[in-house]
């Protein structure tokens, strides 16, 4: 099976036995990311949320006194 990133639009071929190229065939909602891609996203993730600078803004609204 021919898939494609939707980040880098690279063209990859997946094995028709793969997990991954079934969820693809049976969802298409779901979105294929190629390895680069989705290290890179996960790494960036990762630094985002880091215990130290990550922040929940919802919680720091509630303390505001009307």
């Amino acid at each position: 099976m021919k898939v494609k990133c939707v980040i880098c639009e690279r063209i990859d071929t997946l094995q028709d036995e793969n997990p991954l190229a079934k969820k693809l065939r049976n969802r298409p909602i779901h979105t294929y990311l190629c390895d680069e891609c989705n290290d890179r996203i996960a790494t960036k993730t990762k630094e985002n949320r880091d215990p130290e600078t990550y922040r929940l803004h919802h919680l720091l609204n509630k303390e505001a006194d009307f």
